[in-house]
């Protein structure tokens, strides 16, 4: 995991190191996505030899586990908590509930009827 850490992290504000992993994984997926994206279409490429999408597929397996999509998980960026996440806020619902009450959240206001 330390080689693909930054020496200096571009978000400020971390609160727990889960939410510094998190940040990590999704910065290496996305650095990693055309590398993979390649490897899974030599893979399933049927017209190529078994030789090469062999190869491939041995390349494809031994990349760090970091560069898997399926790694990421949403976590809140707030409390880095992993559970009842809004995506499109990336906040746990607690946390969302707070920064909306704070007015902090644009478009959000609380329902009233």
């Amino acid at each position: 995991m330390s080689q693909f850490r930054a020496k200096r992290l571009d978000i400020s504000g971390f609160i727990n190191p889960r939410v510094i992993r998190d940040h990590t994984k999704r910065k290496v997926v996305e650095q990693y996505e055309p590398e993979r994206q390649a490897l899974r279409y030599i893979i399933r490429n049927t017209s190529l030899p078994q030789r090469m999408r062999a190869q491939a597929q041995l390349q494809l397996s031994q990349m760090h586990a970091y560069t898997r999509p399926t790694q990421i998980k949403n976590r809140c960026v707030a409390g880095g908590i992993a559970r009842s996440v809004f995506r499109d806020f990336r906040m746990a619902r607690y946390q969302f509930r707070l920064h909306a009450l704070a007015g902090e959240l644009p478009g959000v206001k609380k329902a009233s009827w």
